[in-house]
């Protein structure tokens, strides 16, 4: 019984997994950080725990693994139970237990169990697709250098007796605010320049495809009428490749996973607005499992299992 797939499964759409007589598995939603050192970016995360006080039997182990395997709930619960007693057996004699994508357990030397959780998996849907990233830094020094030579210049004051002798300073400091100014003149007039070349490109591009368009002749002879046998899917379990803030956006993934020889399509937008777009739609669990392995391993890491009945 692979024990710690069915509890990365649960992770997703709860908080507390109790594995019965051990312990429970607890996540907290972590909000996004920002390493300064780095300038790396974390998108938003559910943080695993181990709390070995909670032991108490809530069932939802048991129930989920006596769906997903055909067997009777209190058949459920002897295997737990076993596998239980093989992992205290394991502990006790020193050695540290790998709960795949989850974490390590072992025992410290006061006979406490530590827990030490991995971060190759993200539980939280709700970051589906947002991974880390860097963002170099930005240097301001060629635009620091700029504002001092203008600080330098504009706190110039020039009294009456100076402005006798050395008139000229305060043509300088006029005649310098004037070149900075134009340059700023000047720069927006460019970028100005630079709109008004790309709509005009824009536009006369379009006329183009519309005039092609419009002298294009197609030739069709009939076909005899064929029947094509759709295949609707269904099921609730839905291997997710990704979700998009545009429909545009989901459309191509669609076009490029049925490319690939995917049943992919879309299954309409979350609660957050993004359109999402699944590999296929499976009615077995494992069915679903089955497939989702192959293809975190074959197409896409970051694929994940949707558990949702579609209107």
């Amino acid at each position: 019984m692979q024990l710690e797939t069915y509890i990365s499964d649960l992770l997703y759409r709860y908080e507390c997994v109790t594995i019965p007589e051990f312990g429970a598995f607890l996540t907290q939603r972590v909000s996004a950080t920002i390493d300064d050192a780095s300038n790396t970016f974390h998108a938003p995360k559910k943080v695993v725990s181990f709390n070995e006080q909670i032991q108490q039997n809530d069932g939802l182990l048991a129930h989920y693994i006596a769906d997903i395997e055909k067997i009777p709930f209190e058949i459920a619960n002897k295997k737990i139970a076993k596998r239980v007693k093989l992992l205290k057996s394991y502990l006790t004699q020193g050695e540290t237990l790998t709960f795949n994508n989850i974490g390590e357990i072992v025992f410290n030397n006061e006979g406490k169990i530590l827990f030490e959780p991995t971060y190759h998996l993200n539980y939280l849907t709700d970051s589906f697709g947002l991974s880390q990233f860097i963002s170099p830094s930005v240097t301001r020094e060629e635009h620091k250098e700029v504002v001092e030579s203008i600080e330098k210049v504009i706190p110039i004051t020039v009294t009456s007796e100076k402005r006798k002798s050395r008139p000229y300073l305060k043509y300088v400091a006029v005649a310098l605010i004037a070149l900075t100014l134009g340059g700023f003149g000047a720069s927006k007039f460019y970028v100005d320049q630079i709109e008004e070349h790309n709509q005009l490109a824009q536009k006369q591009a379009t006329q183009e495809l519309d005039t092609k368009i419009q002298q294009a002749t197609f030739s069709l002879n009939p076909l005899p009428a064929i029947t094509l046998n759709v295949t609707k899917q269904t099921g609730n379990y839905h291997i997710v490749a990704g979700a998009f803030r545009v429909e545009e956006n989901c459309d191509k993934k669609v076009k490029q996973l049925k490319a690939d020889g995917f049943s992919a399509r879309k299954i309409g937008a979350n609660k957050y607005g993004l359109h999402q777009v699944v590999y296929a739609s499976y009615e077995g669990r494992l069915d679903a499992l089955k497939a989702l392995r192959n293809i975190k391993k074959t197409h896409n890491s970051d694929a994940w299992l949707l558990v949702k009945k579609l209107d």
